[in-house]
């Protein structure tokens, strides 16, 4: 099973910048697309970013311009550099893949979720 590791998450300021890394971990999958997803408190979990294994991006609308995706397609990571944070960016931030067998059917899994938190 693929093992998602997550790390970056904190307090930064508003205004401030943080960047988010997962890492898929002891898999002998193919994983296709990693990506970002977060949950507010009393919200519904919501896309942040995607990226495919050839480099296709998503964006919310909420973070286009202020976050950059990136993959690195050898190491099975995916990070994500947010800049001009806010406080509607505070979430709970979850690490997302979506992988298989090189003939199989495609599973998704998801990390354990990192606290980002933005102060004024």
């Amino acid at each position: 099973q693929v093992q998602l590791v997550e790390s970056g998450g904190g307090l930064v300021q508003a205004g401030g910048s943080l960047t988010l890394s997962c890492a898929a971990s002891k898999s002998i999958f193919s994983i296709d697309t990693m990506g970002w997803y977060r949950q507010a408190p009393g919200k519904q979990r919501e896309l942040v970013a995607t990226i495919t294994s050839g480099g296709s991006t998503v964006y919310a609308d909420s973070v286009k311009g202020r976050c950059t995706i990136s993959r690195d397609n050898a190491k099975n990571t995916v990070s994500l550099q947010m800049n001009s944070l806010k406080a509607e960016d505070t979430a709970v931030y979850y690490c997302k893949a979506i992988a298989g067998e090189a003939y199989g059917p495609r599973y998704r899994y998801w990390g354990q979720g990192t606290q980002v938190t933005v102060s004024s």
